[in-house]
């Protein structure tokens, strides 16, 4: 027989006799997160002006490379050739040729031209040719001898601008004073949802950001942007389509693999003292990293199949691989994050800043100034132009 008593579903068509059962969570489901800043952490100092500076050095460089196409009387047997900068030189430099194994001493200086002993230590004298690099040994003094020409590198002055983040918030007071579902103060959940907002928009310029071309420290009219990590790369910047990467990369390749990222590597390693620890990719060439351990063996007991690559430890060092969303598809950034600070300017990391209302609402703005240091360029890494497709 049919239940003839009363149901929900004679409550009438709103329902308006049944209290009503919403959740407490409010589900957020856009991608917020910062991977990059939370590796890198707090910055160690804080940037006192919008025009954030740092020094950097050099030692004196020990290689150059042969500038010489005509060799007298033979590229074997010649005492006198020109390299790029006879300034490196020193008279009593043994110096050798890259791939050579012949020593040569210095034994006189003119401009860029350089009079040397061939064959030096019973070594066999091998051909010379042009754009080969000369690698400097070392100097060897005579006993007693006067101090030799002062010679030193001067300091450069490296810099940024920091860059406001900004976001509005204004809530009503009627919408204050009402009670909402999941929250207990609708203007702090509008804080905290610019908060996440600021964040988010902060990795991706310390990642994408550029300065402008002209006025970077800005005007009424210019805004102040950070130079990200990607613009701030000169040194090392490889394209696989374009042309080998030096140093053993080989093959132009622009599918990511082994060969390609250990050549960036080790072109770094050879001009600078910098160790990368930290790869930044995002997710299709995560997954090239992750296919590096392809062909792994599993044993019976196993449950869990494991695809994934979080440290890649090479012959230069070991990096832990960042998944971030925000760097480019065809690109992966090499880094030495000893050297690299996300800096607030002094007083101004993100804050709310209550502002006068003007009617019956609360207002203010999350507000915060930043500005990256990424010291020693060439001491980082960028590969791009990879491919992005299967």
């Amino acid at each position: 027989m049919a239940f003839t008593g009363k149901a929900t579903f004679s409550a009438g068509a709103a329902l308006p006799e049944i209290a009503e059962d919403v959740s407490d969570i409010i589900g957020i489901v856009s991608p917020h997160e910062t991977p990059l800043l939370d590796h890198l952490g707090d910055g160690r100092i804080e940037a006192q002006s919008t025009v954030h500076e740092w020094l950097e050095d050099v030692l004196f460089p020990n290689e150059d490379a042969v500038n010489d196409t005509l060799f007298t009387p033979d590229a074997t047997t010649t005492t006198l050739f020109t390299v790029d900068d006879g300034s490196k030189f020193r008279v009593g430099d043994q110096i050798k040729i890259e791939g050579s194994a012949e020593v040569m001493l210095v034994t006189g200086i003119a401009g860029n031209d350089l009079t040397v002993v061939r064959g030096y230590g019973a070594t066999v004298a091998e051909a010379l040719a042009d754009n080969q690099k000369v690698l400097i040994l070392g100097n060897a003094a005579l006993e007693g001898d006067v101090k030799p020409a002062n010679r030193f590198t001067n300091r450069v002055r490296q810099r940024n601008f920091t860059q406001i983040f900004t976001a509005g918030v204004e809530v009503s007071g009627s919408q204050q004073a009402v009670r909402s579902i999941g929250i207990q103060a609708e203007l702090d959940y509008q804080k905290q949802e610019r908060l996440r907002e600021q964040l988010r928009d902060l990795e991706n310029c310390v990642i994408n950001g550029v300065s402008p071309s002209a006025q970077p420290e800005g005007s009424a009219t210019t805004r102040r942007t950070m130079r990200g990590l990607i613009a701030s790369m000169v040194t090392n910047r490889y394209q696989p389509s374009v042309g080998p990467i030096p140093a053993g990369g080989g093959m132009l390749n622009t599918v990511l693999n082994e060969a390609v990222l250990n050549g960036a590597l080790r072109a770094i390693w050879e001009q600078s003292s910098a160790r990368i620890d930290t790869i930044v990719v995002g997710g299709f060439q995560k997954r090239k990293i992750n296919a590096f351990a392809a062909g792994r063996s599993f044993e019976p007991k196993d449950t869990t199949f494991q695809d994934l690559i979080s440290v890649y430890e090479s012959d230069f060092g070991v990096a832990r691989v960042v998944l971030s969303r925000w760097v480019p598809a065809d690109s992966m950034l090499l880094l030495d994050s000893s050297r690299i600070d996300v800096l607030p300017l002094a007083g101004r990391s993100f804050h709310f800043k209550p502002l006068a209302s003007t009617g019956d609402s609360e207002v203010g703005q999350v507000i915060g100034e930043y500005t990256l240091q990424v010291m020693n360029e060439n001491a980082h890494g960028l590969i791009s132009g990879l491919s992005t497709t299967e």
